[in-house]
C-alpha cells in the first residue's frame, strides 16, 4: 500500500509541476516561427526584385519617350540604366526590349522599330496586340518589356527560378513618333 501511495503522489506532483512547459512550447513553435521568418524574408526579396524590374522597364520607356530621335548607342545606355536600377540584385538575368508600335489606317498595331538586350527585337511590320483604347489610328506608343529570372538565395519557398515580366507603355512626348537612327 505504501508503494502505491508513493507512486500516486509522484504522479500527482508531476501532473501539477509546470516547470519546463515554456521550454517545450518553445521547442514546438520555434521551427514554425523560423520557417515563417525565412519565408517572409524570401518573399520580400522576390517582391523587391519584381518591383525593380518593373521600374527598369518604366525607366527605359520614359527615356525613349523623351526623345524625338534615338540612336542604338543611346538605347544601349538606356538598357545599362535599366540594369543599374536592379541593384543590389544582379542585372545579368534582366532582359529588356523597347519597341515603337504604330496603329495604321486599317487599325492594326504594327512594329515601327524594336531593339532588345537579352530579348530578340521584334521585326518591323509585325503586328502587336495592345490593350484596347491605348492608341488610335495614326498614333504610336513606346512599349518597353522586361523579363527577370529571379533565383532566391535561400531557396526556401522558391526553390527554382521564378520568372517576372512586365510591359510598360508610354506615349512619345516631343513628337508623334520616335525615330530610330541606325
Amino acid at each position: 500500500m505504501a508503494h502505491r501511495s508513493l507512486s500516486g503522489g509522484l504522479l500527482t506532483r508531476l501532473a501539477r509541476d509546470r516547470r519546463g512547459v515554456s521550454a517545450v512550447e518553445f521547442a514546438l513553435l520555434a521551427p514554425i516561427m523560423i520557417g515563417f521568418y525565412f519565408g517572409l524574408a524570401e518573399f520580400c526579396q522576390g517582391y523587391m526584385a519584381q518591383k525593380r524590374m518593373g521600374h527598369a522597364s518604366a525607366m527605359v520607356a520614359d527615356l525613349v519617350a523623351q526623345t524625338d530621335i534615338v540612336t542604338n548607342s543611346q538605347l544601349d545606355d538606356f538598357f545599362e540604366i535599366g540594369g543599374l536600377i536592379m541593384k543590389p540584385f544582379s542585372a545579368s538575368p534582366l532582359s529588356l526590349r523597347v519597341t515603337q508600335v504604330t496603329r495604321d489606317s486599317n487599325n492594326i498595331a504594327k512594329v515601327s522599330w524594336s531593339r532588345g538586350k537579352g530579348m530578340t527585337a521584334l521585326k518591323s511590320g509585325n503586328t502587336v496586340t495592345l490593350p484596347n483604347g491605348l492608341i488610335d489610328k495614326g498614333e504610336s506608343i513606346i512599349m518597353a518589356e522586361a523579363i527577370y529570372d529571379y533565383d532566391s538565395p535561400v531557396d526556401f519557398l522558391m526553390p527554382s527560378i521564378t520568372r517576372f515580366s512586365h510591359t510598360y507603355y508610354l506615349r512619345p512626348r516631343l513628337t508623334e513618333q520616335v525615330t530610330l537612327d541606325d
